[in-house]
């Protein structure tokens, strides 16, 4: 992801890798989100799926304020172009205060894929959310 990232011309602040407990990862999302330094885009990749491990979603609906749902519609819809289980992924993306939290698949290829099909949305999405004009 860092590389996607740094392709994308993105800079990566912060990494971490956190248990699968839902508790571990909405506290590690509030910590970048509330904190001095809240970048303006979170990545979280795995978690997504259907197995008993897979709670990402849900921990990051605890910490959201506002879902945006089309970023999970587009990245399952593109992903369907290589693989129908793309349907699977249960992914959430909204924000909390100024931070754009994405949830990705945990398959390296599907988490870069997803990224690249919203990467165009992201730069907007945190114009407006700074105030600025909602025309492209």
């Amino acid at each position: 992801m860092a590389e996607a990232a740094a392709r994308l011309g993105w800079r990566v602040v912060s990494k971490a890798v956190v248990a699968d407990d839902r508790s571990v990862i909405a506290g590690q999302l509030k910590a970048w989100c509330d904190g001095p330094e809240a970048p303006g885009l979170v990545l979280t990749t795995g978690g997504t799926g259907l197995g008993p491990r897979d709670v990402t979603p849900e921990a990051t609906r605890e910490v959201l304020e506002r879902e945006a749902p089309g970023f999970s519609e587009r990245m399952r819809r593109e992903g369907e172009r290589s693989t129908p289980l793309a349907a699977l992924s249960r992914g959430v993306c909204g924000t909390r205060g100024s931070t754009l939290i994405v949830n990705l698949p945990g398959s390296p290829r599907g988490a870069v894929e997803s990224l690249e099909s919203v990467s165009g949305l992201i730069g907007h999405a945190l114009a407006v959310m700074g105030g600025e004009d909602h025309r492209p």
